[in-house]
C-alpha cells in the first residue's frame, strides 16, 4: 500500500465508502442489522471491545497482541500491522481506535476519509489543532465519531444530570473536580524493543525516543508528549461529564490559569500536583481541577483515591464520582429524583457502545460526539500548558486561541514525524 498519511486542513487521500451504503448499482441502502468492525489497538481498552463474529479484521503494531486478539474472538479475522491497509477493507462498518492517546487523531481522520464510523478513545486528541481537524474530518465525511469518555451513558451521571439540569440545586456557580496525584516512575533504562513490537510505528507521530518499557503501553500517559497525566487521562472523563450537565459541549472557557508543581523527581515530565481554574461566561461559571484536592463524604461514602467533581450551586450542592467506569455514582437524592412533567427530560443512554452503534444506523449525533469530545480535550490541552508556562491564558473559545500570547498559541499544535503527518 502506497500512500501519504499527510492530511490537509481535514482532507486526505483515502476515501472508501463503507459497505453499508453502497448497493448494488451504487444506490445507498439501509445499514445492515450486524455492524462490522475493524479495531485498530488491542492492548487495555482496546480487548474490551472485541466481539466474536463482528470484530472482523484487527490491527496493532505488537505482533503479540495481534494473535492474543485473533484467539479472542475465533473465526478467521483478517490480521493487520498498518491501520491504513485495515481501513481500505470495504466489509467494515467502523473502527474502534483504542490505541495510545498521540495516534488518536491521524487514525480518527484517516478512517472518516475512508467512510468508516469512529468510536474513538479517550482523551480525542493532543492538541487543539488535531481536534479541530477531527471535527471538521467527521463533518466532511458525514461520519459518525463517539469518544470514549463513557461516564455520560452511565446511571451515576444520568441521575446526576436530570437532577442538576431541574434546577434542584440552583444555578451552578462552581464545578471542583479531585483526583488523586500523577506518578513520578522509578528511572528504569532504555533498552532495545521486543522483537514483536513495530516500535517505530508505535512512535507514529509523537516525538522520537528511546524504547523503555516505562513509556509504552498503560504507562506512556505520565509522558506529556504521549499522554499528558491525569488531567488528560481521567480529566477526559470528568470533565466531560461537567460540560453535559452545563451544556458546554459547543464552546469553551474565556480564561486558564494553571499552578503545578513542575519539580519532577522521577522520570516522568507530567506535573505531580497541580490547581487549574477555568472561567466560563454567559452564563458565568468555575470549573476547578485539581490534584489531590479534596474527596467528600457527602451522601455516600467513598472509596479511597476516588476521584469525581462536586456541583455547587445557589440552593444546593451535588457530587458526580468518577465518570467513566460503571461505578459512575452520585448522591441517593439525585437517583429518587423524578422529572416532574414539562420538566427537563436528559437522554438516558442505553450504554456507550450501544449509543454509536444506533447512531450507526440512525445517523443521528451521539451522546459524546467529537465536538464534544475536541473541547473536553481542549480543557486538558490547556491546562497542562498553563501550568507549563507559568501563566494564565485568556483564551478565545470561539477562533479557539490565546489572546495576545504567541508563545501559548505555537503550542496548540505541533509536527509531526516523517510521514505521520496531520
Amino acid at each position: 500500500m502506497k500512500q501519504s498519511l499527510t492530511v490537509a486542513a481535514g482532507v486526505g487521500s483515502l476515501q472508501i465508502a463503507p459497505r453499508h451504503v453502497i448497493g448494488a448499482e451504487g444506490d445507498t441502502v439501509a445499514p445492515s442489522d450486524q455492524l462490522l468492525f475493524g479495531n485498530i489497538g488491542l492492548r487495555g481498552r482496546g480487548k474490551s471491545f472485541l466481539r466474536p463474529g463482528t470484530s472482523i479484521a484487527l490491527c496493532d503494531v505488537n505482533e503479540k497482541y495481534l494473535q492474543e486478539a485473533a484467539e479472542r474472538v475465533g473465526g478467521n479475522p483478517k490480521l493487520y500491522k498498518d491501520y491504513r491497509e485495515l481501513l481500505e477493507n470495504q466489509d467494515i462498518d467502523g473502527v474502534f481506535v483504542t490505541t495510545p492517546d498521540h495516534w488518536h487523531a491521524l487514525m480518527t481522520i484517516h478512517a472518516c476519509e475512508a467512510g468508516k464510523d469512529v468510536y474513538v478513545e479517550k482523551p480525542a486528541c493532543k492538541t487543539i489543532e488535531e481536534g479541530r481537524a477531527m471535527v471538521e474530518a467527521a463533518e466532511r465525511y458525514a461520519r459518525i465519531v463517539q469518544v470514549g469518555s463513557q461516564g455520560r451513558s452511565q446511571e451515576g451521571a444520568y441521575h446526576g444530570c436530570k437532577y442538576i439540569k431541574n434546577g434542584q440545586i440552583g444555578t451552578v456557580k462552581e464545578v471542583r473536580c479531585w483526583h488523586y496525584l500523577n506518578p513520578k516512575g522509578d528511572w528504569t533504562p532504555d533498552q532495545e524493543p521486543p522483537p514483536h513490537l513495530d516500535y517505530d510505528r508505535w512512535v507514529g507521530p509523537a516525538r522520537w525516543r528511546p524504547y523503555n518499557p516505562q513509556k509504552t503501553d498503560g504507562v506512556f500517559r505520565w509522558v506529556m508528549d504521549l499522554g499528558g497525566g491525569q488531567i488528560r487521562d481521567r480529566g477526559a472523563h470528568v470533565m466531560s461529564v461537567a460540560l453535559w450537565v452545563m451544556d458546554g459541549d459547543a464552546t469553551g472557557p474565556v480564561s486558564i490559569e494553571g499552578k503545578g508543581n513542575l519539580q519532577f523527581e522521577g522520570m516522568y515530565d507530567t506535573p505531580p500536583e497541580m490547581e487549574i481554574k477555568y472561567e466560563f461566561k454567559n452564563p458565568d461559571w468555575t470549573l476547578i481541577w485539581t490534584m489531590p484536592g479534596e474527596a467528600h463524604e457527602e451522601g455516600f461514602k467513598w472509596v479511597r483515591g476516588s476521584y469525581g467533581a462536586n456541583y455547587i450551586g445557589d440552593k444546593g450542592n451535588l457530587i458526580i464520582t468518577y465518570g467513566d467506569t460503571a461505578e459512575t455514582d452520585t448522591e441517593q437524592k439525585a437517583k429518587d429524583y423524578e422529572v416532574p412533567a414539562g420538566g427537563v427530560e436528559v437522554f438516558h443512554s442505553p450504554g456507550h457502545r450501544e449509543n454509536f452503534e444506533n447512531c450507526m444506523k440512525t445517523r443521528e449525533k451521539p451522546l459524546m460526539h467529537i465536538e464534544a469530545g475536541h473541547r473536553v480535550a481542549a480543557l486538558c490541552i490547556l491546562g497542562n500548558l498553563s501550568c507549563i508556562l507559568g501563566r494564565k491564558l485568556q483564551w478565545d473559545p470561539v477562533n479557539e486561541r490565546v489572546l495576545d500570547d504567541d508563545e501559548a498559541n505555537r503550542m496548540l499544535s505541533r509536527p509531526g514525524r516523517g510521514i505521520y503527518q496531520l
